[in-house]
């Protein structure tokens, strides 16, 4: 018996876009965005589907925040064997994944250094849309607009690359921080996710800057409880 939720054409086209914008920049988009995108006269207009997914039990709302839209675990699982189904070809890494749990990273020295993991963690490959290579503890709440609190364990795939708008984990100097990234003509920004903080200036030709990686998934802590 299949006990997917039946979903409007409406409710499958934000399902669809909730999914493309966290595969694309690591986050979910605003109530704002998803009416821009589909037209909507009013944020209100999204923010009712938003709310018959969520009693459908496809995503979860996490107040707030501006871009409170997690999607379940069941969810998750149920696009990637849809995705496999589609492709017909066997389902990839059916196996758990273990990774790396990074705490503070001390000044100066690799992240993935051993005296900077805490522990190492098991979790379902599925959760992501890219595999990641580590978890990294999240500390503060600079991000918490983009539904990324304190205490979180930020998934990342490590890269020297990442696109305009998306989600990254970057070395200035001595610190190691996450922010949304912004490329202008005058080099680099990152962005904060709460109007609390200040965006950061990375000049053009800063040697304190370093790409680390990028966010290809979010895990609440008190989901590994």
């Amino acid at each position: 018996m299949d006990d997917t939720p039946k979903l409007t054409a409406r409710q499958q086209q934000i399902l669809d876009l909730v999914q493309t914008a966290i595969e694309r920049t690591g986050a979910p988009p605003t109530r704002a965005e998803i009416a821009a995108e589909l037209g909507f006269r009013s944020v209100n207009a999204a923010e009712e589907h938003l709310q018959a997914l969520a009693r459908k039990g496809v995503i979860e709302l996490v107040g707030g925040t501006s871009r409170g839209i997690r999607l379940r675990s069941e969810t998750l699982r149920s696009l990637a064997e849809s995705r496999i189904k589609q492709f017909n070809l066997p389902l990839p890494s059916l196996s758990q994944l273990t990774l790396p749990l990074v705490g503070r990273v001390a000044a100066g020295s690799p992240i993935l250094a051993q005296e900077h993991i805490d522990q190492t963690v098991v979790v379902e490959p599925h959760l992501f849309a890219r595999r990641p290579d580590y978890l990294l503890r999240v500390r503060g709440m600079s991000m918490r607009d983009a539904g990324i609190l304190d205490g979180d364990l930020l998934a990342v795939q490590k890269t020297r690359e990442a696109k305009n708008g998306q989600i990254v984990v970057a070395r200035l100097g001595d610190e190691v921080t996450v922010k949304r990234l912004s490329k202008t003509k005058h080099g680099i920004e990152l962005l904060p996710e709460n109007p609390d903080f200040q965006p950061i200036v990375v000049s053009p030709d800063s040697e304190d800057f370093e790409l680390e990686g990028l966010a290809v998934g979010l895990i609440r802590n008190n989901m590994l409880m």
